[in-house]
């Protein structure tokens, strides 16, 4: 087994994905040494951040002694999300009673892409139970905690990634975004978090489709070359699948390299649903405007128009038949339907709300979806992309959230936060959150750039300006490698 040294971590922390592929491929350092190096870091800080809940060292271990040296990210450390994905021999538990223990028969067409990028899994993150919750502190494994602060949420769904990639414990990790799951906790810790096209990413074989296009995989991570060099691992639909975006000749690491000139920046400060922003949210887009202007883009005020508070209330049904439908598929796996005791009470209250909406109510919600999704695409058009708040407020303490509420529409009121977030989900546009603005006490602000349909290319070249602009890479929070 490989010696784990200080400086070996202090290389290791310093970084990104391509880097540490760049060092294998260097003959420096093995996949071997960087698993082990993994494995000591996550172990050092996992007890305060709680950001791993399911170890899998020894299939990790085996895999970084089989990592393809071809792959862009050849035996670079890597997380799973403990949401959908499969991953052989290791169970996705959503954070949830009733699916603790049902380990994956084999791996989903995305997990295969990760492991042939030469990315090697050594675990599960922590996601609130079901991914609904824009925090992660689900029941079953506790709080996972900001690496910034600790007394304040990491965000969700994709909260343990978010936490384990901010503190170094890997430079990139599994993440999806049903409502805002990439961005919102790329925003709380300071990393970029792309949202794709709807559809550039295969659920296959186990799903077709996931909340009618709603549901998107991607990452978290430190750099916009790991994001667009992880589009391009995994990217790509399979055939049969309902949403086939275009995609660069180039791929989109290439792109993102090419120079975005005099683009057409759309700015929205006003939220959709007529809500407060908060001043340090305010002034992370204002002044990322600022920089972008600097950069000799044209940027001009917009609002949307865009009724949050109705689309709002229709996607929240939507995804409550969703929620039943799923259990109730899964029942012959678990061997027996779900029970409230197996689950938290807003899970319960959105089973209980999918079961009570009719079939013809549902295909009628579907139907105003994509309506309010065609009218925000086309309002959109003018603009090459457009700049809004990621979030409405900075991180929240833990407790705001709280799915022990049993008051399914009394809770998704708290998801005004996200308001920024949902519409982009509706549409399938790409939409990225970047880490552009700390506030006083040192909590990290996330600022979204949303791209035209199917393309992030225009976005990343935008963040990879930004980037070198205003580099956030050295940024530490307090509790890192």
């Amino acid at each position: 087994m490989a010696i784990v040294t200080e400086a070996l971590i202090r290389d290791y922390a310093a970084r990104d994905g391509l880097g540490l592929a760049e060092w294998v491929r260097s003959g420096a350092v093995s996949a071997a040494e960087l698993a082990e190096t993994a494995i000591t870091v996550i172990d050092r800080l996992n007890p305060r951040l709680n950001a791993v809940t399911r170890k899998a060292y020894d299939i990790g271990r085996d895999l970084a002694a089989r990592a393809p040296a071809d792959g862009p990210f050849a035996g670079v450390p890597f997380l799973m999300k403990d949401l959908a994905s499969q991953w052989q021999g290791v169970p996705a538990t959503w954070s949830c009673p009733y699916f603790s223990d049902l380990p994956a028969a084999s791996d989903s067409e995305l997990t295969q892409r990760i492991k042939r990028a030469g990315l090697v899994p050594l675990g599960r993150t922590n996601v609130p139970e079901g991914g609904w919750c824009i925090s992660t502190e689900p029941k079953l494994y506790g709080r996972t905690h900001n690496p910034w602060r600790e007394d304040v949420t990491p965000g969700g769904s994709s909260g343990g990634s978010a936490a384990a990639v901010a503190a170094r414990m890997v430079p990139l990790a599994e993440a999806s975004d049903g409502a805002g799951s990439i961005r919102v906790p790329a925003a709380n810790c300071g990393l970029v978090g792309l949202k794709p096209s709807r559809g550039r990413i295969s659920f296959a074989p186990d799903a077709v489709d996931i909340w009618y296009g709603g549901v998107y995989m991607l990452c978290v991570s430190r750099t916009v070359r790991d994001t667009a060099a992880y589009l391009d691992a995994v990217a790509g639909g399979t055939p049969g699948d309902p949403y086939t975006p275009q995609s660069p000749a180039e791929g989109w690491a290439a792109a993102a390299r090419q120079p975005a000139r005099g683009l057409r920046i759309g700015l929205v400060t006003r939220a959709p649903d007529g809500g407060p922003v908060h001043p340090e949210n305010l002034a992370a887009v204002r002044g990322t405007a600022k920089v972008l202007e600097s950069l000799g883009h044209v940027v001009e005020e917009h609002t949307l128009d865009f009724d949050a508070r109705r689309a709002w209330a229709v996607y929240t049904n939507m995804l409550a038949v969703e929620t039943a439908a799923m259990f109730a598929a899964l029942e012959p796996l678990v061997g027996r339907p779900v029970t409230p005791a197996e689950v938290e009470p807003l899970t319960w209250a959105a089973i209980e709300r999918g079961r009570s909406i009719s079939g013809i109510r549902h295909a009628n919600d579907v139907e105003a979806l994509r309506h309010f999704a065609r009218g925000l695409v086309g309002q959109l058009l003018p603009f090459d992309a457009v700049l809004t708040p990621t979030l409405t407020q900075p991180p929240r303490p833990f407790g705001h959230w709280d799915m022990s509420m049993t008051d399914f529409d009394a809770y998704n009121a708290l998801w005004s936060d996200a308001v920024f977030m949902f519409p982009f989900n509706l549409s399938g546009l790409p939409a990225m959150s970047l880490p552009m603005h700390w506030t006083p006490d040192g909590l990290p602000v996330g600022v979204q750039l949303v791209g035209r349909t199917g393309d992030e290319a225009t976005l990343l070249r935008l963040a990879t300006q930004l980037e070198a602009a205003q580099p956030w890479i050295d940024r530490k929070p307090p509790v890192c490698a």
